[in-house]
């Protein structure tokens, strides 16, 4: 596994995820904001697949088995209070992520110097929504609560040594990063007057294995709906 193809596919299962709302959001701003960020997250997703191949063919003709994106951004998006969720636990892991590359001297130093700006956006907007909907009504609090345990425990493995980022080269220490991480997200989710889930007994460290290929039942479905086209119409053009 390239890191390249780990962090394509994490931006381009989320983008998909993202481009679902379309139609669907709670207000026409969120229908701008959330279509945007997809968007974000599928240029990256070009730029990171284009290095390991042909992007066409790893978007839309792999079988489920051969993606190796993060259990958590593959999560169907729940209502919108749960795809908050979803988008503070990743945007501010992204964020902290490319920082860090962004600050090296490696292949991906010149796609994170770039997309930090983006990401930065979507943390801001994850983290303004929680703040939101946590010092909101009983019930957007209640919801913002519900999405926040659901999606913990898929959270810990993100912090699981991606290969070819696994050196003191690739100026990423994962143990740092997952202290930072737990730190901000915890600020935010305090302020909101929520809580996280308490501690590891929770599971919430407990590792996926998306990066193996290995991941939950709506990611089959995610799939056939996001290739179906491509494989009805193969060699066709636009």
């Amino acid at each position: 596994m390239s890191a390249a193809l780990a962090l394509g596919d994490d931006a381009l299962v989320l983008s998909h995820r993202l481009g679902e709302w379309a139609g669907h959001a709670p207000v026409l701003e969120e229908e701008v904001a959330l279509a945007n960020i997809a968007l974000d997250l599928l240029g990256q997703a070009r730029v990171l697949l284009s290095l390991v191949g042909d992007e066409d063919e790893l978007a839309y003709l792999r079988e489920e088995r051969a993606f190796r994106n993060l259990q958590l951004v593959e999560q169907p998006n729940g209502d919108f209070a749960h795809t908050i969720a979803r988008q503070l636990y990743f945007s501010v892991y992204q964020h902290l992520l490319y920082e860090r590359l962004a600050a090296g001297d490696g292949e991906f130093t010149g796609l994170a110097a770039k997309a930090v700006k983006e990401v930065a956006y979507h943390r801001d907007h994850a983290e303004q929504w929680v703040l939101r909907l946590g010092d909101g009504t009983e019930e957007s609090r209640g919801r913002m609560r519900s999405g926040l345990d659901a999606l913990w425990r898929f959270t810990g493995e993100m912090f699981q040594p991606v290969e070819g980022l696994d050196s003191p080269e690739s100026g990423v220490d994962w143990a740092a990063l997952r202290s930072s991480w737990l730190v901000a997200v915890t600020d935010v989710v305090e302020r909101a007057g929520l809580t996280l889930p308490a501690g590891p007994q929770s599971g919430g460290w407990a590792a996926g294995a998306g990066r193996q290929g290995l991941h939950t039942e709506p990611f089959g479905r995610m799939i056939a709906e996001m290739q179906h086209l491509h494989r009805s119409h193969p060699g066709a053009s636009w």
